[in-house]
């Protein structure tokens, strides 16, 4: 039997971050938004921040105004963060962990230890039509409060398998890819829809795709580096040719 179809969602943040940097109105994250799904994107990821560091509030309203593709909001989950979904009502709302010190995002959701109060949170988002993922590490528990708390997608968390890879940590890389494949298979048996995403690039993505489970991969800084060398629309398109060829 075919695998069914992987879905990529492409991050716009870095496009915020090289904007921001100088101020301005350009790179604009909406174009980038319109150049990817030209180039095959079949989603598109912007988290706004609560420290407002790449994506603003003007970046979701143009982007709700002018995607063909759904909009996957990337939020942590806090009351402000909700009311603007609420106003919004992207397709797609992902909660994620937030801390202000960060770089990036460094681990996945603690579902498990907030259960009660994240299913509160995600009732009315649900309520308003939005599909609802929780950002989560590839661990039993996290995904099994995230099947409890009414979550209708985790996303797996794939930084340490992309680092140990980086990093020549073979060992590493490929225990946490069979972790990744057994997670992804858990959550798949709960009925949760699967995705993954975080560090992903040309060389470490093909054994994430090839999983069945796995039904979306979101990707972003990569994609937004190799643009610099090749265009935006060509990195994608490359990277839509490799999770095919992986897929197939």
């Amino acid at each position: 039997m075919p695998h069914p179809a992987l879905r990529l969602g492409v991050n716009i943040d870095h496009v915020a971050t090289v904007r921001n940097a100088r101020g301005g109105a350009t790179p604009d994250p909406v174009r980038a938004a319109r150049l990817a799904e030209e180039a095959g994107a079949d989603g598109i990821t912007a988290h706004l921040r609560e420290d407002r560091r790449h994506i603003a509030d003007a970046d979701i309203e143009g982007l709700m105004g002018a995607l063909r593709v759904p909009l996957n909001f990337e939020m942590a989950a806090t009351d402000e963060m909700q009311a603007i979904a609420l106003r919004h009502r992207p397709h797609a709302v992902c909660l994620v962990p937030e801390r202000r010190e960060e770089r990036t995002t460094e681990g996945g959701l603690d579902v498990a230890g907030d259960a009660a109060r994240l299913a509160d949170f995600i009732a009315p988002l649900r309520d308003a039509g939005c599909r609802v993922s929780l950002f989560i590490a590839a661990d039993r528990d996290q995904i099994g409060a995230a099947h409890r708390v009414g979550a209708e997608v985790v996303e797996l968390h794939t930084g340490a398998y992309c680092d140990a890879h980086a990093e020549g940590r073979t060992g590493d890389r490929d225990a946490e890819l069979a972790r990744i494949t057994e997670m992804a298979m858990v959550a798949d048996g709960l009925g949760l829809e699967v995705h993954a995403g975080h560090g992903l690039t040309y060389d470490t993505v093909a054994p994430v795709a090839a999983l069945p489970e796995v039904r979306e991969l979101n990707i972003g800084h990569f994609l937004i580096g190799e643009a610099i060398f090749r265009g935006l629309g060509p990195a994608i398109a490359e990277m839509r040719r490799r999770m095919d060829a992986a897929r197939g």
